[in-house]
């Protein structure tokens, strides 16, 4: 009874296991019977679109070195190693851009992503690579330290040598998790949700068969008598009739026989509806907007600026945080860290349209909160000089404390006293 427990074990009970080729069993066939693994998910056009928006919105910010200066302001850190590597060239195979762009995938695909960290004598961060996540594997050793054991080829990076099995100590890795249950390990997206990416399959490769096949169902050719070779048969009516070249022909049938088609329409089986639906499903999943998978249905001039607002602060601001978080922790030296900070800029996806920034200037100008070079920095406009008051902060004259509320009238009634 044992041996038949380990066999089959229940799929809804996943093990939380550390390996990243042990959670690989969510991957396979689905209720719709068609599998699904990473490769077959990057096939659907909703799900390539999810992957491309955020893989490419996250690549393409900011992402600078801060250090707190001693006023306790922040200041970009120019002469650390680090700010070159993240906002250039993190190795000289590639930019930052791509770079980014790498793991994002990888993160939205497998869960996870992983970088080898190449390091100097001093400690300092001077390479980062990319790293496979299906040849990742992280364990335990036997005093409960981690440690992450990576399956060579010869695609990869040079700089893990020639063995095929590579050990990296959690100094030599970056790894950015994604959603999990014990925090170390993130769980794939994809296998996560397979069942809902395996009907967009099967819905999308059902659409495609029935366009092949003349856009009409299949059926059957009934003889009033005894075929001999019905199989000759069924070749003859398929060369003749089937697919959309020979779509609406004219048959014609001898000795009695008559064509009965089999099957439900599209409409019985809501084929434009299923796959509708599977779409907005899918971008459930990543939470991307549907307007920005061009499902542009319940979507409007008055509200589609608020659904990229909170694509910012809803779906991409969880995966900046879990970045940064996880590039302090691994890049930065011990010493450094209260004082050095990495950090994402998310501004620019977060400014509205041009008359309700203007509104908002104004209104930090006349408060004296902003300053014409600050306004003026925002918009990627050149500085004014401080001669002519560029740097200059100013209030609106009406506005006084309430303790000076009635000031200058007193000041006056005493002067005409005198």
């Amino acid at each position: 009874m044992g041996i038949l427990q380990g066999i089959f074990k229940a799929r809804d009970k996943p093990k939380n296991a550390l390996g990243g080729s042990r959670y690989s069993f969510f991957f396979g066939n689905t209720s719709a019977g068609k599998p699904v693994n990473e490769h077959t998910a990057m096939q659907m056009t909703a799900v390539y679109s999810c992957v491309r928006i955020l893989s490419e919105t996250l690549a393409g910010l900011p992402l600078h070195v801060y250090r707190y200066n001693d006023s306790g302001g922040k200041e970009k850190y120019l002469k650390h190693p680090l700010y070159k590597l993240l906002h250039d060239e993190p190795n000289p195979e590639m930019t930052s851009f791509a770079f980014r762009e790498t793991l994002m995938s990888h993160l939205l695909l497998w869960g996870n992503a992983y970088a080898q960290i190449i390091r100097n004598a001093r400690g300092e961060v001077i390479a980062l690579y990319p790293l496979m996540p299906n040849k990742m594997t992280v364990d335990r050793d036997s005093k409960g330290r981690l440690f992450y054991l990576y399956s060579r080829t010869s695609d990869d990076a040079p700089t893990l040598g020639d063995d095929s099995q590579v050990y990296l100590s959690p100094s030599e890795v970056l790894h950015i998790p994604g959603l999990g249950f014990d925090g170390l390990i993130g769980y794939s997206p994809i296998a996560m949700a397979k069942n809902a990416v395996g009907l967009a399959i099967a819905t999308e490769e059902y659409g495609a068969k029935f366009f092949a096949n003349g856009a009409a169902p299949g059926g059957v050719l009934e003889h009033p008598g005894t075929i001999k070779d019905p199989q000759k048969v069924k070749e003859s009516w398929n060369s003749a009739y089937q697919g959309s070249q020979n779509a609406h022909r004219v048959a014609v049938l001898e000795e009695g026989m008559k064509y009965q088609p089999i099957g439900i329409s599209p409409e019985q089986a809501q084929f434009l509806e299923t796959r509708k639906f599977q779409i907005n499903e899918i971008a459930r999943i990543f939470r991307v907007p549907p307007h920005m998978l061009a499902d542009l249905e319940k979507s409007s001039f008055s509200n589609i600026e608020q659904q990229s607002l909170e694509f910012v602060k809803y779906t991409l601001d969880p995966w900046v945080v879990r970045w940064e978080q996880s590039m302090c922790r691994a890049l930065l030296m011990e010493s450094e860290k209260p004082i050095v900070f990495i950090k994402f800029n998310v501004d620019g996806l977060l400014r509205g349209d041009y008359v309700s920034r203007m509104s908002g200037y104004a209104t930090a100008r006349q408060n004296g909160w902003m300053s014409a070079n600050d306004i003026r920095e925002l918009e990627n406009l050149d500085r004014i000089p401080a001669e002519f008051g560029g740097d200059l902060y100013l209030i609106n004259g009406a506005m006084t404390k309430l303790q000076d509320a009635g000031a200058f009238a007193n000041t006056t009634r005493l002067e005409e006293t005198e």
